[in-house]
């Protein structure tokens, strides 16, 4: 989710300039990153892989993948604690088969107010053919949330790099989800031990907070409220209120029906899954330095350094990150300035495309992480 999610007083709407089409199927623009990815034409999925092989692999995926979604105990049952810098209790997730074994690891960095079990959906299905690791981040989830730390998108990116090298210790593909992406967006511009294998970004944010995206119209707009909020925050009491109101699960499942294209992936699971480490000590402390941190590199920065295969999935309903923002604009006409950067645009989808509609999700990543172990 996106830093934005728990602003009950700020909430973007994207302008739908985008036509929509009859079917609901995603747009590409790209393949550039793979070229041969996509040359083939199949009527299973609407896209190639290149050689037969790579798809007969993608349909048994794809038909498998309705039923592989795990339950929060289950994960939570499979989790285990990696001490970080020797003070900070870090929470992850592993899950593998035996086909794994020669494909590379990939390590799953979930977005704003979110954690592991967020990727309930994509563990099954990817974990049959790739060792997955997944992470709570310093502050999220089941990890520590220490009282009185100043959170930065730079510290979370080291914290990846420093689990890539103490944990996973094998090149890895990056998987994140909005300010997970970006992120990992960083640890990748910043890694040089050959850690990164590759990136994939679900609806990249441009910061950790709205105050990135100082160039789009809506956020100039809504800047002094945005100050005026983030003075508001530093208020204990008023903090307190803020963070108790939004926390309330009625009002994180209207946040979250909000951002969801397919409402039905909205379920008491979901906010559960949002709700509970909300309640933990430290999470209002996280949630305020978050909110009224600096925002930290943006990825506009960042992107030309990075040469490694990187797939960009964009939901054209995110009301955060929308496509006709400075970020949406910007990562979509990557594709046409990067040769290492493919795109898709996934229509009926909102910020979270892996929870919101993952056979979307799973229809692209397969053939293109595929393509990537065969390099």
């Amino acid at each position: 989710m996106s830093a934005t999610a728990l602003h009950d007083v700020v909430r973007l709407r994207p302008l739908h300039s985008l036509q929509q089409t009859k079917e609901r199927r995603s747009r590409v623009r790209g393949g550039l990153a793979f070229p041969q990815l996509y040359s083939y034409n199949p009527p299973i999925f609407g896209l190639g892989c290149g050689n037969r092989s790579l798809i007969t692999c993608y349909r048994d995926h794809s038909a498998e993948s309705g039923g592989s979604v795990l339950g929060v105990s289950e994960i939570k049952e499979k989790c285990s604690t990696w001490q970080w810098k020797g003070q900070y209790s870090i929470n992850y997730f592993v899950s593998s088969s035996l086909n794994a074994e020669s494909n590379p690891p990939l390590l799953l960095v979930h977005g704003f107010g979110a954690s592991i079990p967020h990727w309930r959906r994509n563990i099954g299905t990817l974990a049959q053919d790739y060792t997955v690791y997944a992470i709570d981040l310093l502050g999220f989830g089941a990890s520590d949330k220490p009282q009185g730390f100043s959170y930065t998108m730079e510290a979370w990116a080291q914290l990846i790099l420093d689990f890539l090298n103490e944990v996973v210790q094998k090149p890895t593909v990056l998987i994140g989800n909005s300010v997970g992406s970006l992120a990992c967006v960083i640890a990748a511009s910043e890694s040089s031990q050959n850690l990164v294998r590759g990136l994939v970004l679900l609806n990249c944010a441009g910061g950790m907070n709205n105050k990135a995206i100082v160039d789009d119209w809506r956020i100039k707009l809504l800047l002094p409220l945005l100050w005026l909020f983030d003075f508001l925050l530093k208020q204990r009491g008023i903090a307190t209120a803020v963070f108790e109101r939004a926390k309330q699960r009625d009002n994180l499942r209207n946040i979250l029906l909000s951002v969801y294209g397919n409402k039905g992936s909205v379920d008491d699971e979901l906010v559960e899954i949002i709700n509970g480490p909300a309640n933990d000590e430290g999470a209002l402390d996280a949630f305020v330095s978050i909110i009224t941190g600096p925002p930290g590199p943006s990825p506009v920065q960042l992107m030309p350094r990075i040469s490694l295969p990187v797939l960009v999935l964009w939901g054209d309903q995110d009301p955060f990150t929308p496509l006709d923002g400075p970020v949406g604009k910007y990562f979509s006409s990557l594709p046409s300035q990067l040769s290492n950067v493919s795109l898709f645009v996934l229509e009926g989808v909102g910020h979270c495309p892996h929870d919101d509609k993952p056979d979307l999700v799973h229809e692209k990543l397969l053939p293109w992480l595929a393509q990537l172990t065969a390099l």
